[in-house]
C-alpha cells in the first residue's frame, strides 16, 4: 500500500494492482467458444485476418457475392449469377469466379420479364428461371442451362 497525500488535510490510501487492468484468463471453454464464433466467419474461399487499421478481424480472399443464385456447378467454389453486358446490353448466366479460371455461362432471354430462382435444377443443378414475354402469357419456369436435358423435355 502506498500513502497518497491530498490537499494536507487527509489521506488516501490505495492498493498497487499487479499486473495489466483488462487482463482476462483464459480458460478451455473461452476458447472452444472463441473457435466456434470465429467460425461462422470464415468463407469456403477466404479467411481471417487481422486488420491494424479497424482493430479487428477481416475476412480477406472471398469470392462469395451477396446476389448469386446457387454453388457453380462447375467449379464448386464460385457463385452463379445474373450478368448484364456492358457493351451488348445482353443478360447471362456467369459464375463469380471467373476472373480465377471458371467458363460457365450461359445466355438468357433478352426481352420480356425474367426472374432467376435460387431453386437449382434436379438434373445440371444450374439455377431456374420464371419467364414470360408478355402479361397475357402465364410465367413459365424451366433450367437456365441451354445445355440442359431438361430444357427439350416439352411440359
Amino acid at each position: 500500500m502506498i500513502p497518497v497525500k491530498e490537499n494536507i488535510s487527509r489521506t488516501i490510501v490505495l492498493k498497487k494492482r499487479s499486473g495489466a487492468r483488462n487482463s482476462v484468463r483464459i480458460t478451455d471453454k473461452k476458447v472452444v467458444r472463441m473457435k466456434e464464433e470465429i467460425r461462422q466467419y470464415y468463407d469456403k474461399n477466404g479467411y481471417l485476418s487481422w486488420s491494424e487499421k479497424k482493430g479487428k478481424y477481416v475476412i480477406l480472399g472471398t469470392n462469395t457475392p451477396a446476389n448469386g443464385l446457387v454453388e457453380c456447378p462447375e467449379c464448386k467454389i464460385g457463385k452463379l449469377l445474373v450478368i448484364r453486358s456492358r457493351q451488348t446490353r445482353k443478360r447471362f448466366i456467369g459464375c463469380s469466379n471467373y476472373y480465377n479460371g471458371c467458363r460457365a455461362s450461359s445466355p438468357l432471354i433478352q426481352r420480356g420479364m425474367m426472374c432467376a430462382t435460387k431453386i437449382p435444377c434436379k438434373i445440371c443443378f444450374w439455377p431456374m428461371i420464371v419467364f414470360r414475354y408478355s402479361v397475357k402469357q402465364k410465367w413459365t419456369r424451366q433450367c437456365c442451362n441451354i445445355r440442359c436435358p431438361s430444357r427439350n423435355i416439352k411440359s
